[in-house]
């Protein structure tokens, strides 16, 4: 903004210690030369202005010229105080200016001027103008901007230029001459360039305007032999025969145009067009086969299908189309085929080109929008279960991605002409495209195949089930770890179960378990459940055999105790027990550590009545170096011998027993089964047991242990001793110490009781 609110307009920048001039008074206005070095301004009034070097008076402004060094004499700063001067100053400057120049055109401006630059030289001397002394620098009161003064410029048109003048030709020399200069201006330009067509163009239709339509073809021959690739050219040409009737060389001209340049449809169109305002349909046909020879865009091809229809003639346009779809075989044109078929009541035709298209797409390029205009059409003849037959083989077959609009479409059809079976079925299909895009992006995912397998079942035929499992079993875990396995073999088992009680193959589901027995890694890890559910798969088919070898195998392969329990279990059902002794031999040998699989063993043999045999298992098993479970072995070996009432085989196994393990637990059971053997002198034996038990445990860091002990001992004191015995007992008990520790407060501080 202006300094002060006063509003500056610059021709060029001031420079910075330049300050604000007021606007003149009106009747000071005066004109001087305009190089400020005159001595005698040229003006018609005169003023004490005039005699300031630079200063030119008049009701607009204050023009100072530029000092040495700051401002050349052409730069010139204005600053007006309010419009109303600005306006007058625009006004003056204008008569100003049609003076000076005036004054130029008849030669006195000039000498003047010259004549006192000359004696200024002569003398030595140079003027230097002074800057004019500012009175009154306070702002206008009204303010004017740069955007007003262009407006009010615009308005007013102050620049507006005479028009041209007009030329009348009142005779033919005249006319001649006229002519003979534009014919000249125009070779000219030719002749400077060639190559720019649009002077050639100008020219011949110059030429054209004058009904000179012999130059101007002359013309257009020549610019062809220039450029004959430009299309304009081409069309200027046979637009200017066809508006002067010029049929024939018109035809010639858009014949040597598609000869020429045959890729551009424009001409064409034209031509084609040009022969039907004619009426001439055979030759628009003609060129249209010509066209079509060259295999155009897919609009040509409308274009002549559409010529054709015009004149009704369908055979033609169905011929037309037959070659259409093989030169563009897009899905789009073939269905534009069928729809135009369609729309002639050509029914059947229309359906063998949606058959044919369906057949030539294959299962390679299938789109969905052909589908569903083939199920749209068969909607519109009311062929109902066709729709439902090509929707459900397009949703099998195209990926979901791609079947987005198929799918909608079918649901629209159930819902409108299905029942509740169908829309159950669009369901299942939505939740079966689901699942497919799932597995497809992970295959490793078992659990997608799983729910993918469920839904399959419940509603699928056998083949399908058959076919997804078969791809999800094709997974084949990449790493041989079994933590990867474990998803996986599930489907095996999920499949050899639904074979057998879904499909009621025996075969197939033996062949299942066969193959995926065959597919474990057993030197690695093994399922011991695989073994075990072919086994018993055999036993349901009354092939005994048939699981003995299996689970043989196993165990030769890859033995584990899960597949020992396993054998042993099915030989104890059917009674077989000298297999079980084997086994369990067999399970002994693999893993002497099992306690569980001693203690089977010995009741097993208990079972059958044979007790010396199952003592020699018992006292083998704990001769054993390593036990998982000692402890219970021991416990099972005692209870044992306890039922066959051996109560002194019984005590020497708790004396060997305390020979390896002091434990309080082990004093106690030896203490209470002395009192419960119901013999004479049980008491004092079991009060010998806890003395003994006491003097040996004196020593034992575990003091917890030895209270244990000690309130045993109190409480059998307390139902069979005496008072002095409790006494005694009471004596060795540990007695309960208070004990004061300091406590501190959070600070540090000791806090108080």
């Amino acid at each position: 903004m202006p300094r002060g609110g006063e509003y500056h307009g610059w021709i060029n920048p001031p420079s910075p210690g330049d300050g604000p001039r007021p606007c003149v008074p009106e009747g000071q206005a005066s004109v001087t030369h305009l190089t400020g070095n005159s001595k005698k301004p040229h003006s018609t009034h005169s003023s004490k202005e005039d005699a300031q070097p630079g200063y030119h008076g008049n009701d607009a402004a204050f023009v100072t010229a530029r000092e040495e060094g700051q401002r050349s004499p052409s730069e010139f700063r204005f600053r007006f105080r309010d419009p109303v001067c600005y306006r007058k100053a625009l006004w003056s400057w204008r008569a100003l200016w049609s003076d000076l120049w005036g004054l130029v055109r008849a030669g006195n401006l000039l000498k003047p001027a010259a004549a006192d630059m000359a004696a200024s030289t002569a003398a030595g001397k140079q003027r230097i103008p002074k800057v004019a002394k500012v009175k009154n620098k306070a702002p206008a009161e009204v303010q004017i901007t740069a955007e007003q003064l262009l407006r009010e410029a615009k308005e007013r048109e102050l620049e507006l230029l005479p028009p041209p003048p007009q030329q009348k030709i009142t005779d033919e020399e005249e006319l001649n001459d006229y002519k003979l200069r534009k014919r000249k201006t125009f070779e000219d330009n030719i002749r400077k360039n060639r190559t720019v067509i649009s002077n050639w163009i100008k020219y011949a239709q110059w030429e054209e305007s004058l009904k000179e339509i012999q130059r101007a073809r002359s013309i257009y021959e020549r610019a062809l032999d220039v450029d004959y690739r430009n299309i304009t050219l081409w069309l200027k040409y046979a637009e200017m025969e066809m508006k002067n009737r010029q049929v024939n060389h018109a035809r010639n001209i858009w014949d040597r145009a598609i000869t020429t340049l045959p890729r551009v449809n424009q001409f064409w169109y034209k031509y084609t067009y040009m022969e039907e305002m004619l009426g001439n349909i055979a030759g628009a046909r003609q060129v249209f086969e010509r066209w079509m020879e060259w295999q155009p865009e897919e609009q040509a091809w409308h274009s002549y299908i559409n010529f054709e229809l015009r004149y009704k003639e369908v055979e033609r346009a169905r011929t037309i189309y037959e070659r259409f779809v093989l030169v563009h075989p897009d899905v789009k044109n073939w269905i534009k085929y069928a729809r135009f078929e369609e729309k002639h009541a050509y029914f059947a035709h229309a359906r063998k080109v949606y058959e044919r298209a369906v057949e030539f797409f294959g299962d390679e390029h299938m789109d969905e929008h052909l589908y569903v205009a083939f199920a749209k059409f068969e909607e519109n003849q009311k062929e109902f279960e066709r729709v439902r037959v090509i929707y459900k083989y397009a949703l099998d077959r195209i990926p979901k991605h791609e079947a987005q609009e198929l799918f909608k479409n079918y649901t629209i059809f159930e819902k409108k002409f299905g029942d509740r079976r169908g829309i159950e079925d669009i369901i299942v299909s939505k939740r079966r495209f689901q699942y497919e895009e799932e597995v497809k992006a992970n295959p490793h995912n078992y659990d997608a195949w799983f729910d993918y397998l469920r839904l399959v079942e419940s509603d699928a035929e056998a083949e399908t089930v058959r076919e997804v499992y078969e791809r999800a079993i094709a997974n084949v875990p990449p790493i041989q770890e079994k933590r990867h396995w474990k998803r996986y073999i599930y489907l095996w088992i999920n499949y050899a179960l639904y074979e057998e009680l879904e499909a009621k193959d025996p075969e197939r589901t033996r062949q299942v378990y066969q193959a995926s027995l065959e597919l474990i890694p057993h030197k690695k890890f093994t399922f011991a459940k695989m073994w075990l559910y072919y086994a018993q798969f055999e036993i349901r088919q009354k092939n005994l055999p048939f699981a003995r070898r299996a689970l043989g195998t196993s165990i030769g392969k890859c033995p584990k105790n899960k597949l020992f329990k396993g054998y042993i279990e099915l030989e104890l059902q059917l009674r077989e027990f000298d297999r079980c002794r084997k086994l369990y031999e067999k399970f002994l040998e693999f893993g002497p550590e099992n306690c569980t699989s001693w203690i089977k063993f010995a009741e097993l043999e208990t079972i059958l009545g044979d007790i010396e045999r199952a003592r020699a298992i018992y006292e083998l098993a704990i001769s054993q170096p390593r036990l998982d479970m000692p402890e219970v072995l021991w416990k099972s070996y005692i209870d044992f011998e306890i039922e066959q009432e051996e109560t002194e085989r019984t005590r020497n196994l708790y004396r060997q027993l305390l020979q390896r393990t002091q434990h309080v637990k082990v004093w106690i059971s030896f203490a209470q089964f002395e009192l419960s053997s119901g013999k004479e002198g049980s008491v004092a034996k079991c009060r010998q047991i806890y003395e003994e038990a006491n003097k040996t445990m004196r020593n034992c860091e575990e003091k917890e242990e030895r209270l244990m002990l000690l309130e045993s001992w109190r409480s059998f004191e307390d139902e069979f001793g005496t008072a002095s015995d409790k006494e005694r007992v009471d004596k060795l008990m540990p007695e309960k110490v208070k004990k004061r520790r300091k406590v501190q407060a959070d600070d540090g501080v000791r806090a108080e009781p």
